[in-house]
């Protein structure tokens, strides 16, 4: 018997890894007919570590990464809504991208299916990102798809 999911979740990061990760929920939400959510958890704790002196007191480098953020995923959903899928959604979050995206999203959104890429942009962002897809398929409550 064949699964079927409902709802779809798409964590990305701006990676290649996070991307394909996109077009494959894009096609699996589509196959489905299922609501495609896709998010971006900004990580808090670059904050308190990299920035803590240099922040002035309106957080403008907080502020700054949501907006860039921001326009980043309404260009993806911009782009998924043109290919003609429109039961899509974008979230940003703030907090520990393997927690938020392992339970309190799920909690709140209930999906049935994460679909999420091997790892992030850089080194250093590879190996957290490996971890947070490590975490994730170990802890998340519902099935998990990693893109190579």
């Amino acid at each position: 018997m064949e699964q079927e999911y409902k709802n779809i979740l798409v964590p990305v990061d701006g990676s290649d890894s996070a991307e394909k990760a996109l077009r494959r929920a894009v096609e699996s939400a589509k196959a489905n007919h299922a609501h495609l959510d896709i998010l971006n958890v900004i990580d808090t704790r670059q904050f308190s570590v990299s920035f803590s002196g240099m922040m002035d007191g309106g957080g403008s480098i907080v502020y700054q990464t949501f907006e860039d953020t921001e326009a980043y995923m309404n260009e993806l959903k911009d782009s998924i809504v043109k290919d003609g899928f429109t039961d899509v959604d974008i979230h940003i979050r703030f907090g520990s991208p393997k927690t938020v995206i392992a339970k309190d999203f799920i909690e709140d959104h209930h999906s049935d299916l994460i679909i999420m890429g091997q790892s992030g942009l850089k080194a250093v962002e590879r190996m957290l990102m490996g971890a947070v897809t490590n975490y994730v398929t170990r802890i998340a409550p519902c099935d998990v798809l990693v893109v190579k």
